[in-house]
C-alpha cells in the first residue's frame, strides 16, 4: 500500500495550501472550462469537513444561496484549483459539522475564534 500512495504522489503533485478545518470561512477560485474559454468562479462558504489525505483528500464547502444550502466537494489536488483564501477561523468542536445542514438564520452561525494579538 505504501508503495502504491508512493505512486500516486510522484503522478499528482499536492500543491500547498493555507491551513483550514472544519468551521472556517474559505473563498475558492475555481478555473472552469466551457468549450474553448476558461473562466474562473468563486465560490465562498463554511468548510463542513475534511477527508482524506494526500493526493486523495478532499474538502466540502456550504454556502446559502437564494436560501437553499448548496454544498460543493472539492479535491485537494484537483489542476483546477487556482487559490483558496481564509477569511475567518471557526470555533467548533467537531471535525465533521453536519449539523448545519439543519440549522437556518442565526442558529447556523458559527463562532469566529478569537486571535490575541500584543497590545501596543
Amino acid at each position: 500500500m505504501d508503495r502504491l500512495r508512493q505512486i500516486s504522489q510522484q503522478l499528482v503533485p499536492v500543491q500547498e495550501w493555507p491551513d483550514f478545518k472544519a468551521g472556517d470561512t474559505i473563498k475558492v477560485s475555481y478555473k472552469i472550462k466551457e468549450g474553448s474559454k476558461e473562466r474562473t468562479q468563486l465560490y465562498q462558504g463554511t468548510v463542513i469537513q475534511r477527508r482524506g489525505e494526500g493526493t486523495s483528500a478532499t474538502f466540502t464547502v456550504r454556502k446559502m444561496a437564494s436560501g437553499v444550502g448548496v454544498e460543493r466537494v472539492f479535491p485537494i489536488s484537483s489542476p483546477f484549483l487556482e487559490n483558496i483564501e481564509v477569511l475567518k477561523v471557526g470555533k467548533v468542536r467537531r471535525a465533521r459539522i453536519y449539523y448545519l445542514r439543519g440549522l437556518t438564520g442565526k442558529s447556523a452561525r458559527i463562532k469566529e475564534k478569537r486571535s490575541f494579538r500584543a497590545a501596543k
